[in-house]
């Protein structure tokens, strides 16, 4: 939205989805009863299940609930971040790259599947841990929430009770939108994506025993499903239920157990998703939580909680549905399979605010991808245009707002960024060169005009360019200096190049400045035509230094092209450079 003016002439604050989102919070509040003087935190609530690598879109979920969360923080409200782990939902698959013998373990809640790797307790702390850490770099600060430790520790057990005792209801509403099929949405049209969003709603089938195997029409779609006893799995049958001793038995498929489970004094289970959701909104107290587009659609979770968080005598929060953030040309990714990129990958190439900005920056329902490759520079130099565009007050339109609100926090303020900024492309170009030397990129850095005290004043930028440069650039893109002179090409230099490099070697100082290495490389063409390093090339140089450049370029690092040659030369050195352009004798 456009800065506007005041009906009194003053600027108008800028709008964005942010405030929207946080607007329509304060207002679920409200008619909640809810007051700033009434001592109860307005509760934005995101919530994930640690299943496989927390990939970047997952990360949308959780700064999604950040940004409304921080804006009502900044308007000095009451608020909290409740992030909850769905770490009590079962295992489902083995992704790739995990011994196969971890099948076993299907259908056994996440927090209680060994971690294969043996780092943490469980597979789901092994993909909590890496994304929290993550997420505290970002500048999220949350409340969480492990729903193995709720639910273990009977916190649900009147609402499971009340679930249970309403189960026709439930049935009612959960039949009524089981057979309307969710249409694609405008994020999802093209054959792999629908197979994408589909893997994103795999919880929404699970309301209760789907088969109806070996259990009666009334048990059939039971909102309960408790783990096995003995194996630990989920692969229950409910034979039967007492409504008046709360004895639920049932059978085991995986094993041959068959035992009874009291809904009274037992926590040996979890209620089915579509009706976990909404019975969480209602105790929790939630105003505010996004979910995937998917969750919106009919008869998906969304839609049918709206209808179930009635029977808790709650109200569904105030929503916003996100779109798929992908990567590398994948709409979406499914967290449980391995090789996606996650928060902490994006966080050795990119700054902090910068990877905030990327999601802040567009509407919730806008799909993006996060570009590993050389969309990284241009991101920049963007970010870098728009801090110096942010530090005019007249100029604060939604743009800058989506800076600010990137760059810090209510709670955490300013997130590191570099204290000198150096364009992300001059130092990723000066790594490439000096294969990541950072006293000699500080040095080079200084040379071109960015003085700056230490190394450190270039962190984290810094760091992130060398690692950008040695780990996600192609070694057929990477700049490769040659160790020889290449005596053939020498050998065989037409009288024009003759020439160039004549007045290029009489010329080049022991030691290189930036401006004045910029006025001899482009000038030695002028000098070959009887011109002054000074002149206004002529067309004729200007085709000149094309080829002079290509010749620099193959006698240098053995390619048609490569960083600027001024820059090329300060980080190679006079000596370099004069060793590897000088004709053998």
């Amino acid at each position: 939205m456009a800065r506007g003016t005041a009906r009194d002439g003053a600027p108008q604050a800028p709008v964005d989805w942010v405030t929207r989102a946080a607007d329509d919070a304060v207002r679920h509040a409200e008619q909640g009863g809810w007051t700033p003087e009434s001592g109860r935190p307005i509760t934005c609530a995101s919530g994930a299940s640690p299943s496989g690598p927390v990939h970047l879109g997952n990360l949308r979920e959780f700064l999604t609930v950040h940004f409304v969360a921080d804006e009502l923080a900044r308007r000095g409200l009451p608020v909290r971040h409740l992030h909850s782990w769905d770490d009590y939902d079962r295992f489902r698959k083995v992704p790739a790259g995990v011994d196969p013998s971890w099948a076993d373990h299907i259908g056994r809640p996440l927090s209680g599947v060994p971690d294969p790797w043996e780092c943490h307790d469980s597979w789901a702390d092994h993909f909590k841990e890496p994304l929290v850490a993550s997420l505290r770099a970002l500048g999220v600060e949350m409340e969480e929430v492990s729903q193995t430790e709720r639910y273990r520790a009977g916190a649900y057990r009147e609402q499971i009770l009340h679930a249970v005792a309403q189960r026709d209801r439930i049935e009612t509403v959960m039949a009524r939108y089981r057979t309307k099929a969710a249409p694609l949405s405008e994020a999802a049209e093209s054959a792999e994506e629908a197979a994408a969003l589909a893997d994103s709603v795999a919880n929404d089938g699970d309301d209760g025993n789907p088969s109806g195997l070996g259990a009666t029409n009334d048990l059939a779609r039971f909102p309960y499903k408790p783990y096995c006893r003995d194996c630990g799995r989920d692969t229950t049958i409910i034979t039967s239920y007492d409504e008046d001793s709360a004895d639920l038995a049932y059978t085991c498929t995986s094993c041959p157990f068959e035992g009874v489970t009291n809904l009274r004094t037992q926590d040996e289970g979890k209620l089915v998703w579509k009706v976990d959701w909404p019975m969480r909104w209602a105790v929790e107290g939630v105003d505010f939580e996004p979910g995937g587009v998917d969750h919106a659609s009919p008869g998906s979770s969304y839609t049918v909680g709206k209808e179930l968080v009635k029977l808790y005598d709650g109200r569904a929060p105030s929503f916003v549905g996100y779109s798929f953030v992908g990567a590398g040309g994948q709409v979406k990714m499914s967290s449980s399979r391995g090789g996606v990129p996650t928060a902490a990958d994006a966080l050795q190439i990119l700054e902090a605010p910068v990877l905030r900005w990327l999601y802040v920056r567009r509407q919730p329902k806008q799909a993006f991808n996060v570009d590993f490759g050389p969309e990284v520079v241009r991101l920049y130099d963007e970010w870098d245009a728009l801090g110096r565009k942010a530090a005019d007050p007249a100029k604060r339109d939604a743009q800058v707002l989506a800076f600010e609100r990137a760059s810090e926090t209510a709670t955490a303020g300013r997130l590191p960024v570099p204290a000198v900024v150096v364009p992300f492309r001059l130092l990723s170009s000066v790594a490439d060169v000096t294969a990541g030397s950072a006293d000699l990129i500080s040095r080079i850095v200084r040379e071109v005009g960015h003085d700056h005290d230490s190394v450190e004043d270039l962190e984290p930028r810094l760091g992130r360019a060398m690692t950008w440069t040695g780990e996600y650039v192609p070694e057929s893109e990477r700049t490769t200096v040659r160790t020889e002179p290449d005596a053939a090409r020498l050998a065989r230099l037409g009288d024009d190049e003759e020439l160039w490099l004549r007045h290029l070697l009489d010329r080049l100082p022991d030691r290189l400045d930036l401006d004045e290495t910029t006025t001899l490389v482009y000038g030695v063409p002028k000098l070959g035509r009887g011109l002054g390093l000074d002149d206004a090339p002529t067309d004729q140089v200007k085709a000149d230094q094309k080829a002079f450049f290509k010749l620099l370029y193959n006698l240098l690092v053995d390619a048609d092209r490569g960083p600027r040659l001024p820059t090329l030369f300060l980080a190679l050195g006079s000596d370099t450079v004069r060793r590897l352009l000088t004709p053998p004798t």
